[in-house]
């Protein structure tokens, strides 16, 4: 199970009102399925703690920076809770002299299970459980050089890390049976919708699909209501004002199914459960929406 998370107040939080103080704002964020622990990055380690924020272990990075600007740390625990993945941009955080890392941790104890460099100088990486129990997912953003991603499984004392052939589409959701996966161009030109786990397309959307000229743009989030509908987030620009629609597809044949009012004034604040309802975050609280 993978616990939904957000930062407010000095805690994070997690939907029935459970929270865990922490230190300093974090960079990523994580709670385990059972809800005794949750990790978050810093600019120089990764911190466990438990439901009083108190810190259980701490895993560094490497070479402390006194001032880490525009990459961030990002981290995932595992389907089961028993293990931590963590993927440090090294190569733009000079904690180390090497291209970016991905790493699995021991959740109980912060032991270094194994690890593996990946050819990437991200600004930060944001990793995707998938439901099967082995296998995680990572989405690394280059900025203006695009976007990779990576499927990882922990095998043994190895991490064994595959790509996929594409550095220009983001990563923004799976189905919760796991069977397929959503990505955005990385120029947010369309919407893209793919088997799991070869990634073949089988339907694609487009702003002009939905309606909107050519200056109108797809959003880098996007998610599944259910296994067969999702929604976009269309976004454009009038007059120097931004402007945003969220909008329901047929994630199976691309067909659109109109506006969905969404219940939210933040273009990233669906947090979709899978199941036909979703959550928005908001003050601290979460709350529970269909349509």
């Amino acid at each position: 199970m993978i616990t939904v998370v957000r930062y407010a107040d000095g805690a994070l939080h997690v939907p029935g009102g459970v929270t865990f103080p922490v230190a300093t704002e974090p960079r990523g964020q994580a709670v385990g399925p059972d809800l005794t622990s949750a990790v978050y990055t810093t600019d120089n380690d990764l911190v466990c703690v438990g439901r009083a924020g108190e810190v259980r272990w701490r895993h560094a990075f490497g070479t402390v920076q006194d001032e880490v600007s525009g990459v961030r740390a990002g981290c995932a625990f595992s389907h089961d809770g028993t293990t931590v993945w963590l993927f440090r941009p090294d190569a733009m955080g000079h904690w180390n002299d090497s291209r970016d890392t991905w790493h699995v941790l021991d959740a109980t104890t912060g032991a270094l299970l194994a690890g593996a460099g990946l050819d990437t100088a991200g600004h930060g990486g944001e990793h995707h459980v998938h439901p099967n129990g082995t296998d995680v997912l990572l989405d690394v953003g280059e900025g203006q050089d695009g976007s990779l991603l990576f499927r990882g499984r922990l095998d043994g004392t190895t991490l064994d890390v595959r790509p996929y052939p594409w550095n220009d589409r983001v990563l923004v959701a799976l189905t919760a049976d796991g069977r397929h996966f959503m990505t955005v161009h990385h120029d947010q030109d369309d919407a893209a919708f793919h088997t799991y786990p070869g990634g073949d397309v089988i339907a694609r959307v487009c702003a002009t699909d939905l309606g909107y000229d050519e200056d109108a743009w797809l959003a880098w989030t996007g998610g599944y209501l259910d296994a067969d509908t999702a929604y976009v987030v269309v976004a454009g620009e009038n007059d120097d004002e931004e402007w945003f629609h969220h909008h329901l597809v047929d994630a199976r044949t691309g067909t659109h199914h109109g506006l969905f009012d969404a219940r939210t004034d933040d273009p990233y604040g669906v947090i979709s459960a899978g199941d036909g309802t979703w959550l928005t975050f908001h003050d601290g609280v979460f709350r529970r929406h269909s349509r």
